[in-house]
């Protein structure tokens, strides 16, 4: 395998109630570094768990999550929070874009809040990221006038604002058109290609197949 990005050792999840109930049982899995990831399976597996999980965004877990060598397991939320910002960007299959803002501050918003750079430096990015995307004609255009195919492209150049090296995706192209999946499908292997890392969830196994390496889900552990 290529260099490891993402290590999970023994995750377990449980939901609580009068019975808690185990969802994800005893999950180990290696990323490495460019593999271009999906996770799949049937409603209620646990995969968007493990998703959320392999991402930082959920903590209540047992087990041990390594990322870029680094322990994020019991790191508090304010770490985290900074992690991800430099680290991982996010697709998801509603693109949570501000409609009254336009395309260029959406795009700009992740890395105004890191603040590594100038606001002149980031708008320099942001428009190289919409280019990437095909979309730089559309920058000053409000989001809420976009079409999906165009508002999930938008998405993807937020994630990317900040050089994440790793894109977690949840069902990205869920609520697209087979011509819109494709091409988000063919920017998620370009990116790959690029040395970034992706992991999505996905319904959709024509696009599963496609990527480099399906990771399939029942009842809570890899099959």
């Amino acid at each position: 395998m290529k260099d490891i990005t993402l290590q999970a050792d023994a995750l377990n999840k449980y939901f609580p109630g009068p019975e808690p109930f185990h969802v994800l049982k005893d999950i180990s899995l290696s990323i490495g570094r460019g593999e271009f990831i999906t996770i799949i399976g049937k409603s209620g597996c646990g995969k968007s768990t493990l998703l959320y999980i392999l991402s930082t965004l959920d903590t209540a877990y047992e087990g041990e999550l390594v990322i870029n060598g680094e322990k994020v397991s019991g790191l508090k939320e304010s770490g985290l929070a900074k992690f991800r910002n430099e680290h991982i960007g996010f697709v998801f299959q509603f693109h949570f874009l501000l409609p009254e803002f336009t395309v260029l501050q959406n795009i700009m918003i992740p890395a105004l809040k890191l603040g590594k750079l100038s606001r002149d430096a980031i708008e320099h990015s942001a428009m190289e990221r919409l280019s990437q995307m095909g979309i730089k004609d559309i920058a000053l255009k409000p989001s809420g006038k976009l079409s999906g195919g165009q508002q999930q492209r938008v998405a993807i150049a937020r994630a990317l604002i900040n050089n994440p090296g790793i894109i977690m995706a949840d069902e990205p192209t869920g609520n697209l058109d087979s011509a819109n999946t494709e091409t988000i499908f063919n920017i998620f292997q370009e990116l790959s290609k690029q040395g970034n890392t992706i992991v999505a969830v996905t319904h959709d196994t024509d696009f599963a197949k496609r990527s480099d390496r399906i990771i399939e889900m029942v009842d809570g552990r890899i099959v």
